[in-house]
């Protein structure tokens, strides 16, 4: 009974703080502005932007040098000296070893003289012929014995040949104590020091690399193969094997890519086991600062030039796996459009579906917006770099 008095006693309290809260409501003091509404949300707009692109399609790769020679020797003997500093740029030519000659000098005398052996039996075998000739007539001498001396003429000038080619390998092989550089390049280190027996085919002595132009070679897989064969029958991008189509370069820990070249090569087959194929471009080094084995970042031309419609990163909101932005309406309403993105460009995303030329996006204070078709007030922004333009107001500028 004490219970239900005290029910009756708290009731009408209740009733009259309620209804003075209705009617505290009802006069607009419980909202955050007129009629009880928030006020509109202070946001950031910009107006997509509408430019022709191209599209460049990414890779990893590796630096390499355009020639890559291994020195060997070509003859057996000592080394005799080295002629160049470890690690420098040399040009075609350059005197890099020489292996000990005295061998290969006596050599090439002794072939010398057995070439002038040979030339004294030449001229002594004419001689012979020529008399003969003149014997037969008289019938001093049978047409037997001129054949014969014919034939040691022969023999002779046969004798000759040999001789001076043995004389032209005894030449070769005392210029090849002489050992240069084939290319201009960087030359690495001695890899054998004076005093060793050097072989052909046994001793490596140093490697010459070229530095300018040097390559960059990359791999792609199936599916970027197959792209770039469409657009080249569709005369959207020429395929790499016929053009020269440009690529872009940067390296490990950097962000830019600072070096240009083209491509100058496309494997003729896709690699069974990896399932990619092996493209090549030519960058020029004139600083010689790219050096063979660098990892390399690399962009390659991925499509024709055509008009994209683009927006910052900023404005895209994300709702289970589908991306969404919010339009901003001529009467300053925030609607919500769903978007289909493709590839980044510089700063931006381009909009494949969902926007068109001339449809203001937020593009900063996207959060305070927490329902579409929620009013709010707009400033202009910049779309490249929201948040870096004045705060105007949109539609007073």
């Amino acid at each position: 009974m004490q219970y239900q008095q005290h029910r009756l006693a708290v009731w009408p309290r209740l009733s009259v703080a309620c209804l003075a809260a209705l009617a505290l409501s009802a006069c607009g003091g419980g909202g955050g502005g007129p009629n009880g509404q928030f006020p509109p949300a202070g946001v950031g707009v910009a107006e997509v932007i509408v430019e022709p692109i191209v599209e460049w399609d990414d890779f990893s790769g590796r630096i390499q040098a355009v020639n890559t020679v291994q020195l060997q020797p070509r003859i057996t003997g000592y080394l005799e000296d080295v002629h160049f500093e470890e690690g420098a740029v040399v040009a075609e030519g350059d005197l890099l070893f020489t292996i000990d000659d005295r061998e290969y000098r006596a050599t090439v005398a002794s072939q010398r003289a057995d070439v002038a052996r040979a030339k004294t039996r030449v001229d002594l075998a004419e001689q012979d012929l020529a008399r003969s000739e003149k014997l037969v007539s008289a019938r001093a001498v049978s047409v037997e014995e001129l054949e014969q001396r014919r034939g040691e003429v022969e023999q002779a000038q046969a004798d000759l040949r040999a001789a001076e080619a043995a004389l032209d390998v005894a030449l070769l092989n005392l210029e090849f104590t002489r050992v240069t550089s084939p290319i201009d390049g960087r030359v690495g280190a001695a890899l054998v020091r004076p005093g060793n027996l050097v072989t052909p085919n046994g001793s490596i002595l140093t490697t010459v690399v070229s530095i300018d132009p040097i390559h960059v070679v990359f791999e792609g897989d199936e599916s970027i193969y197959l792209k770039y064969q469409a657009k080249a029958l569709t005369g959207e991008r020429p395929s790499s094997r016929d053009a020269r189509n440009p690529v872009q370069v940067g390296l490990a820990g950097g962000q830019d890519f600072p070096f240009r070249g083209e491509m100058d090569f496309v494997d003729n087959s896709i690699d069974p086991g990896t399932g990619t194929i092996q493209g090549r471009a030519l960058i020029p080094n004139p600083d010689g600062f790219l050096i063979p084995g660098l990892f390399a970042r690399v962009r390659l031309l991925g499509s024709g030039e055509y008009e994209a419609v683009l927006i910052h990163e900023s404005a895209v909101m994300t709702d289970q796996n589908r991306k969404f932005v919010y339009v901003v309406t001529e009467d300053n309403v925030a609607l919500r459009r769903d978007v289909v993105l493709g590839r980044e460009v510089e700063s931006l995303r381009v909009v494949e579906q969902g926007l068109t030329a001339g449809e203001r996006v937020v593009v900063n204070g996207v959060r305070k917006i927490f329902f579409s078709g929620a009013p709010v007030a707009p400033t202009v922004d910049n779309m490249r770099s929201p948040g870096s333009a004045p705060q105007v107001q949109a539609g007073s500028e």
